[in-house]
């Protein structure tokens, strides 16, 4: 099958995937810098990363979705937009972003990504592009509830 460059590129987050060592954790770390960069800049609060999330869910899928075809792997390690979505819905969780919020996102949606409670893991059995970007999105959505309910009880 012949390569998408727009869909690998996407895929990829512009090349972070390709990182020789650890291109997941490139991926999220690059999501959360843009986040930083995105509310210090512009002023973007916690709940536009939610819209940012869903607004990059269907072209995530796609782009993960030809890309795994392409590749002919069912979940290639190139791909992390799907780290980028979760690390964005666990940041929109925050009522504020400061320090203490973009280290708690960062480390909870690594938690909920690592060790995958349900339904995590299964929604990686969800065919295609969809299965790929699912479970990133589940575990940044345990992530943003949390940072809400430490919202609610002003832990930052």
């Amino acid at each position: 099958m012949k390569t998408n460059k727009l869909a690998e590129l996407v895929a990829t987050w512009f090349g972070c995937g390709y990182s020789p060592k650890a291109p997941g954790t490139v991926g999220w770390v690059a999501a959360l810098a843009i986040g930083i960069a995105l509310h210090e800049w512009f002023g973007l609060a916690g709940w536009h990363f939610a819209v940012l999330a869903a607004l990059t869910f269907p072209i995530a899928v796609w782009a993960a979705d030809v890309t795994a075809r392409v590749k002919q792997l069912k979940d290639p390690q190139i791909v992390v937009v799907d780290e980028v979505i979760g690390q964005w819905i666990a940041l929109a969780g925050a009522s504020t972003l400061n320090w203490k919020t973009y280290l708690a996102a960062l480390v909870l949606f690594r938690l909920f990504d690592i060790f995958k409670p349900p339904p995590v893991r299964q929604l990686e059995s969800l065919p295609g592009g969809l299965g790929i970007n699912a479970d990133d999105v589940m575990a940044g959505i345990y992530g943003a509830v949390l940072l809400v309910i430490a919202g609610y009880f002003s832990l930052y």
